[in-house]
């Protein structure tokens, strides 16, 4: 006998994602870059393409408001290429150039140079009318981790200048990093806010493993981020996974079957996903680990294919 229950619980099934995640290396570093400033020419926020805006400090806002700025969108690779170009386009409205690049394999880094040596032209003439003749643009490079700050960095000086993981938080000092003899660039280490109180921007932050697995749990992640897919993104799913996600899937109404399992919803499609993927445990019940981590890390290596999860 089939089970019905409105979709609205399906969500609430998942607790509100709350996250605190602020060690206490990042309050002296905010305080350090504020005085480190006083050095710099311009500030170069790095943005996940993927996440603009939650990848964004907003604290970045306030640092850059006397200070000439340049955006760049790193792991473009990884993200919807017609919506990175609307984010571009977006900066430019704004007065900020914002550049796509890939800093893993350096597409788009010849164009960081060339724009961060236009906007610091006006810097150096000045200096060279005072007989400071020679002297180099001074650049901060500022992004929250993981974002791919320290690759860009190392890109950009061409030798392994800044230590990179795909975890957060490891930049843990400043260090001045010679590009060419125009330009040296400022290191420092990746930084949150003190408060994610937006939910929306907790869980995006998440999906691109920003705030680390231990700060909010990878089955709430998962199932988030395949609602977002089989909305925005049905067809990806279904040829990732060899499944058929038909409109009754997404229905307003979840129908269960005398086991219990879902036949629709987004947990009806992660069952699915998880007897594809062999996600199953003693008596043929579903692994909900194993299964949210398949999801997860398929988005987060590009294996659903190029998306992006925030628009302007």
């Amino acid at each position: 006998m089939l089970k019905k229950e409105n979709k609205n619980n399906e969500d609430k099934n998942f607790a509100h994602a709350v996250i605190n995640w602020y060690p206490g290396h990042m309050a002296k570093t905010k305080k350090q870059i504020l005085e480190d400033l006083k050095l710099i020419d311009i500030v170069i926020e790095v943005l996940d393409a993927r996440v603009p805006i939650s990848s964004g400090n907003p604290d970045v806002r306030e640092y850059s408001k006397n200070k000439k700025k340049i955006v760049i969108l790193n792991k473009a690779d990884l993200a919807d290429d017609n919506t990175t170009k609307m984010w571009v386009e977006h900066y430019k409205k704004l007065g900020v150039p914002a550049i796509k690049i890939e800093a893993n394999t350096g597409k788009g880094l010849s164009e960081v140079i060339s724009t961060i040596k236009a906007e610091g032209k006006e810097i150096i003439e000045k200096f060279a009318q005072k007989g400071r003749i020679g002297r180099t643009i001074k650049v901060m490079i500022l992004g929250i981790p993981n974002v791919g700050k320290s690759t860009l960095i190392n890109s950009l000086a061409k030798r392994q200048v800044a230590k990179v993981e795909n975890r957060p938080g490891v930049t843990v000092t400043k260090q001045w990093i010679k590009v060419d003899n125009e330009i040296e660039l400022m290191d420092t280490p990746g930084m949150l806010w003190p408060k994610l109180n937006d939910e929306g921007v907790a869980i995006h932050l998440g999906f691109i493993n920003t705030i680390g697995s231990h700060a909010i749990d990878n089955e709430e992640l998962a199932y988030y981020l395949l609602k977002y897919l089989c909305e925005n993104y049905k067809v990806r799913v279904e040829q990732r996974y060899d499944i058929k996600i038909d409109d009754s899937t997404l229905s307003d109404e979840i129908v269960y079957d005398d086991a219990g399992n879902a036949l629709n919803g987004i947990i009806g499609v992660r069952e699915e996903i998880a007897k594809k993927r062999g996600a199953i445990i003693s008596g043929g019940r579903i692994d909900e680990r194993k299964v949210s981590d398949i999801i997860i890390n398929d988005f987060q290596t590009g294996k659903l294919g190029k998306i992006s999860i925030e628009k302007p």
